[in-house]
């Protein structure tokens, strides 16, 4: 699937950009060892992939351990990256990240983003769930 949001992203790649020191739990953070990220992204074990179900993880953890505007941020980081290659495993990716970085009134996570994507495309407007965040989402009604 090519649309205008994926060749536009292609063309504007940036160069990724990560922070020098990931702060985590001083017992759990392990030693990081001089090229550890930078080997991979400079090529040295052929192309690095990003499969959509990697994104997908990564920003669903930021979002429930920071917050949708770092996990937003950091998702758009990755897709303009140009060391990387985003793998799409869905025809509704690119719709599931915009309704996950539109959301305002909702706290879903990108995996429910991805359900209200699916429910859009095929026309649903009642979805069985016990996830309370659904409620919230213009245009779908929570069977109880």
């Amino acid at each position: 699937m090519t649309s205008t949001r994926s060749s536009t992203r292609r063309r504007d790649r940036r160069r990724l950009q990560l922070p020098g020191r990931v702060p985590q739990h001083p017992r759990r953070a392990p030693r990081r060892r001089r090229g550890v990220i930078d080997r991979p992204l400079a090529g040295e074990w052929g192309e690095a992939l990003l499969p959509e179900y990697v994104f997908l993880e990564v920003t669903t953890v930021l979002a429930a351990r920071r917050n949708l505007d770092r996990a937003v941020a950091v998702g758009r980081t990755l897709l303009a990256a140009r060391e990387v290659r985003f793998v799409p495993c869905s025809d509704l990716f690119l719709d599931a990240f915009d309704i996950f970085q539109g959301q305002s009134a909702t706290d879903l996570s990108f995996a429910d983003a991805a359900i209200v994507a699916i429910a859009r495309k095929h026309d649903v407007q009642h979805i069985a769930t016990f996830d309370t965040d659904f409620g919230d989402v213009p245009g779908l009604t929570v069977v109880p």
